[in-house]
């Protein structure tokens, strides 16, 4: 099937919380962070939403979809969301931080609205602050890091190359401009092993402990691939 990336839109946010809510149904870290016997699909589907409004404007938010469908034409199949790189040592700009300000504001109301959802607010700030540290002591180019946030495939898509693809239409960009790419993984296999054939290799386990309860997640770097790394060398 002929798999078109693009950056998602209005019409794509349906598709796109399906495809993340039945990929990561099984999630080492979603089991983790939220009681699943109060899990609530609605209110997360309502979150995830937001998520996906702020990324059309402050992130690389990408669905895959088959060009050629004609029973479900448009379905989301795939979805990946890259944080852009800054210098960690620069300021936020000023649209970062009203971006940051209005999901704030919005995930506050589904909060009043909804509740919680599940969500284990303890075990969720603990992963903040552990990943906040890892991110500290990883994060030293002063280049920034295309940081993937999150990348997910339809179950019954899987195995057909539309995670790749997701990633290449963002390492490329990283390979031209010379940056690194990022990501946490929640599991060890098969993703790490996946990820390792895109170039990214491990640079730290992440544990994040509640008090016992523990979910390791998995920091992977890729350095940018150079014309000079995939090229065979000089001829003579």
């Amino acid at each position: 099937m002929p798999i078109q990336v693009s950056q998602i839109t209005e019409a794509d946010i349906p598709g796109a919380i399906t495809c993340i809510q039945q990929a990561f149904k099984d999630d080492p870290y979603n089991h983790w962070v939220f009681d699943q016997a109060t899990f609530s699909y609605d209110r997360n589907a309502v979150s995830l939403g937001l998520r996906c409004r702020w990324g059309m404007h402050h992130a690389l938010f990408h669905v895959a979809k088959d060009s050629e469908a004609v029973e479900e034409p448009g379905r989301v199949l795939g979805v990946a969301c890259w944080l852009p790189p800054s210098s960690p040592s620069a300021p936020q700009t000023w649209h970062d931080w009203a971006g940051d300000w209005w999901l704030w504001y919005e995930q506050v109301k589904t909060n009043l609205r909804y509740g919680r959802g599940g969500l284990n607010v303890k075990r969720y700030w603990v992963w903040k602050s552990t990943q906040a540290t890892a991110q500290d002591s990883l994060w030293t180019d002063e280049k920034g890091y295309y940081f993937c946030n999150i990348v997910t495939v339809l179950p019954a898509a899987q195995g057909k190359g539309i995670g790749k693809l997701l990633f290449k239409h963002v390492t490329g960009s990283a390979d031209a401009e010379g940056r690194k790419c990022y990501l946490e993984s929640s599991r060890a296999e098969p993703n790490m092993a996946i990820y390792e054939k895109m170039g990214f290799r491990l640079a730290k386990e992440m544990v994040c402990d509640d008090g016992g309860e523990a979910i390791t997640l998995y920091c992977m770097m890729r350095e940018p691939v150079t014309a000079a790394k995939v090229g065979h060398g000089p001829v003579g």
